[in-house]
């Protein structure tokens, strides 16, 4: 990679939107760490492929973002491929779809650990090496439609969308002496395999066929079509590069109409 190229880090790379991101940011320029789980590793290795076969320059990483050190040695695995950190895309998050009288405490517990703990612990890792190393940097999370209009047997996972908008505000705040800014972005409905087991789960507790309930959805979407991963790199492109140095501590939607803000 060039001494002069952008190291940008995506969590959660291995598909969906975070492949679609790392992709645009490897189109962008930048030199992309992809990085997911252990067993995502093939996924990871396809996105670094592809990135490559586009002419653009990118590593695989495995990370847990639920754990301290893993998420602060992911960091550690960026400066080595590329001396600095430029970008974090903290993009990796769960859902689960269940009514909340029937959520179990560990289940709740875990989606709170990845979707916030595991925010906070890649916005906190990316920072420090930002502020120690000077010049700025992008931090971007991953919220969601849900962080300002909860979705029914989607509770828990929009309440932690809602920590991912409060967690980047504050984040915003306190950076800014350093030059970094934090953002997030909001999906709406993706076309995704998240979105799939959530039109799976949701028909089932509505007594849709599967389809049908991605597809009632849907039909509040202004443009008229359920969102790529590529729509979502767009806003992520923007929010890494050099045009938004003025935007911080934003949530942005990225939903087709669905929601205003």
């Amino acid at each position: 990679m060039s001494s002069t190229q952008t190291v940008a880090v995506v969590t959660g790379a291995a598909r969906g939107i975070g492949r679609g991101i790392a992709e645009r940011l490897g189109a962008d320029g930048h030199h992309v760490v992809a990085a997911d789980l252990p067993h995502m590793a093939a996924g990871t290795t396809e996105t670094v492929e592809g990135i490559r076969r586009a002419g653009g320059t990118a590593t695989a990483a495995e990370a847990d973002v639920t754990d301290e050190e893993s998420t602060g040695a992911l960091v550690q695995a960026a400066v080595a491929a590329g001396g600095r950190l430029d970008v974090f895309v903290a993009n990796a998050g769960i859902a689960q779809v269940e009514a909340l009288v029937d959520y179990s405490k560990a289940d709740f517990e875990r989606i709170l650990n990845v979707n916030v703990t595991g925010l906070f612990l890649s916005y906190r890792a990316a920072a420090r090496q930002m502020i120690a190393q000077g010049g700025g940097g992008k931090i971007i999370g991953a919220a969601s439609i849900v962080a300002f209009r909860p979705f029914a047997l989607l509770s828990p996972y929009s309440a932690t969308k809602w920590a991912v908008r409060g967690l980047t505000q504050g984040a915003a705040m306190e950076w800014a002496e350093h030059g970094i800014t934090v953002n997030a972005y909001g999906p709406g409905i993706v076309g995704t395999a998240m979105w799939d087991l959530i039109d799976e789960k949701l028909a089932a507790e509505e007594g849709l066929e599967k389809g049908q309930a991605l597809k009632k959805y849907s039909q509040d979407i202004l443009l008229g079509r359920v969102s790529v991963p590529e729509d979502v790199a767009s806003l992520v492109s923007y929010l890494a590069g050099p045009d938004s140095d003025y935007v911080t501590g934003q949530t942005m939607l990225v939903d087709g109409g669905m929601q205003f803000s």
